[in-house]
């Protein structure tokens, strides 16, 4: 009966190639970072980005601004010159290499795509943290955690180490996994129904994850970023803000008791100063049964986040690994409706 509305969606008329290649780079850039991650050491596009804004920042006619409105244009043009042109760059270098030949331009899009998404590299950082605390030598595990977080470490007990852990990995969950993905989907649609390739997804991709860079390094309220950094924060915040609220609806659906984690979420997750990274964190902790925030130190000072979820059982290795978990999950749920989507864009492309 479908196939009579939607002769389209019959099997025999679906050929490979009226698949997008988008499709083919989706999966093959999950594989690979599932399998490889981003090894230390190799060349990868963040650290291009991150050199550029050094070079930005410490450029001696911007050390020399001092007005407030001067400096929050300089920070626009900063972050217009890393999101557009890593946009474009990306978009250029692989229009390119599909007149060289378009394996080269599905390889090269296969990487790049593959390097915006942080899912092994997330679970290794967690799993170098939780090595040492299980063996109980929290001095290793201080040292490590020191690595991948902003507050102080010196001084934490395994329980608030183990909360930091759960804290980083469901906040960067959503601007280092699912927001680049939901990008990359968005992307991929446009391209198909624009007449382009994969090009233009991975090209989005890229562009959020200048972006996503860009809030890392200067989105801060303190000197000396706090009016350079005043663009680059904003603009991460809006464009994770989607992202997000989709990531939290797919968490509360994999946990099995979703009125139960948007219940929590609703209550809690507009406390945090932050519009996204209250709403991520809440999402697990609601789903894990545990509860995030308190009192973290940051260069000495106390700085108290409000308390996220219930307090119902202690944050233990298992924990974090169960919500590491929910990450992957929660990707490959992304994976199979972003292939759904580009079919459907396909399909409706070409009646």
């Amino acid at each position: 009966m479908w196939f009579d509305l939607w002769p389209d969606l019959r099997p025999e008329s679906i050929s490979f190639e009226s698949i997008p290649t988008a499709i083919a780079v989706l999966i093959a850039a999950a594989a690979l970072d599932f399998i490889v991650g981003d090894p230390w050491g190799w060349p990868h596009p963040v650290q291009a980005m991150g050199k550029v804004i050094s070079v930005y920042c410490n450029s001696q006619w911007l050390v020399g601004l001092k007005p407030t409105l001067m400096r929050r244009l300089a920070g626009i043009g900063l972050a217009a010159l890393l999101v557009g042109g890593s946009g474009l760059l990306t978009g250029t270098v692989l229009y390119g290499l599909g007149w060289v030949w378009p394996g080269f331009q599905w390889l090269a899009a296969v990487i790049l795509l593959a390097s915006c998404f942080a899912g092994r590299s997330l679970r290794r950082a967690a799993e170098e943290v939780l090595e040492p605390l299980a063996k109980g030598n929290l001095a290793l595990a201080r040292e490590r955690l020191a690595m991948y977080v902003g507050r102080d470490t010196q001084q934490l007990t395994a329980a608030e180490i183990s909360r930091a852990v759960l804290e980083t990995v469901s906040e960067n969950a959503i601007d280092g996994v699912l927001a680049p993905l939901f990008y990359f989907i968005f992307g991929a649609v446009l391209g198909v129904i624009w007449g382009g390739s994969s090009e233009m997804g991975v090209s989005v991709a890229i562009a959020y994850k200048a972006a996503s860079t860009l809030d890392s390094m200067v989105g801060y309220r303190e000197a000396p970023y706090t009016h350079l950094g005043w663009a680059s924060a904003r603009l991460e915040d809006a464009l994770t803000w989607l992202p997000c609220r989709l990531s939290v609806l797919a968490i509360a659906l994999i946990s099995g008791r979703p009125h139960h984690v948007l219940r929590l979420c609703r209550r809690d997750a507009g406390a945090d100063p932050s519009p996204n990274a209250g709403w991520s964190e809440c999402a697990y902790a609601a789903a894990l049964g545990v509860q995030l925030g308190g009192a973290n130190y940051y260069r000495g000072q106390l700085k108290a986040k409000p308390y996220l979820a219930d307090d119902t059982r202690a944050i233990t290795p298992a924990v974090i690994k169960q919500a590491l978990q929910i990450t992957r999950r929660s990707f490959l749920l992304g994976v199979a409706l972003g292939v759904g989507a580009l079919l459907v864009s396909r399909l409706l492309v070409g009646s």
